[in-house]
């Protein structure tokens, strides 16, 4: 029998990039797995292609996030595995120009849609479930024109930490991963060109002291490791950063 046979899955934003490839690593171990994502085509295409069950729904709006716990709830039950993985950079820019919108967008989705996801998924999980939260390296980091995300993924560990306080009674356990540059397809979704890429790929790769970027299967496997009960039972409130000596 496989480490997650019988275990089910939710993966936010599990149609591409780290979301899709933890997916596949459940999936691999036994479990049954929900990816949820804001475009119909990209999640069917990619349920199809883990042996997914897809969803669509929006991270960043409170209705799709009760859409989603009310179906799980209604078709399956109880949830083992809650990986709130969704998120967006949104526009890079100085505090001085930032756009409401673009706060208001970023916020609505890596915070907000974030802790009401883990709030309206809490008397779905099991006790002993794992949740984790997929943070950023730069939430302990103040990198000038980076104001909003960086806040918006320090405010995620903020409330990842107290929900480890608050679940620890049920034995669920919440943790954070907070990887450095991935290679994923957030940066073009950015709006980066195919030249600005490359030199961004460049320059990070110079910053990390093991001089590569990392990528969507490390996160994976680190899910997969944190998702194991026999073998992370006794981790909860921790942030593990994955990006190869970057903060040191």
């Amino acid at each position: 029998m496989k480490k997650f046979s019988n275990k089910l899955a939710i993966v936010t934003g599990g149609n591409s990039g780290i979301g899709y490839a933890t997916a596949k690593e459940l999936i691999a171990e036994g479990a049954q797995v929900i990816i949820t994502g804001r475009r119909s085509e990209a999640v069917e295409k990619a349920a199809n292609e883990l042996g997914a069950i897809p969803f669509v729904a929006d991270q960043g709006k409170l209705e799709d996030i009760n859409n989603l716990t009310a179906e799980v709830e209604n078709r399956f039950g109880k949830v083992d595995i809650l990986f709130i993985n969704a998120g967006i950079t949104g526009t890079l820019g100085s505090i001085e120009d930032m756009s409401p919108e673009n706060f208001d967008n970023v916020m609505n989705i890596n915070f907000r849609g974030a802790y009401f996801t883990l709030s309206k998924f809490i008397p779905l999980l099991n006790d002993e479930a794992s949740v984790i939260f997929l943070s950023s390296n730069v939430a302990t980091t103040y990198k000038p024109n980076s104001s909003v995300y960086q806040a918006s993924k320090a405010a995620l560990n903020s409330i990842a930490k107290t929900a480890a306080a608050e679940l620890a009674p049920r034995k669920i356990r919440v943790n954070i991963l907070s990887p450095g540059p991935t290679k994923t397809e957030i940066m073009t979704k950015a709006g980066l060109d195919e030249a600005t890429l490359s030199s961004l790929d460049e320059w990070l790769t110079d910053l990390i002291p093991l001089k590569k970027m990392g990528t969507a299967q490390d996160i994976a496997k680190l899910v997969v490791y944190l998702s194991d009960h026999n073998v992370a039972s006794f981790m909860t409130g921790t942030e593990i950063i994955v990006d190869g000596g970057m903060v040191l």
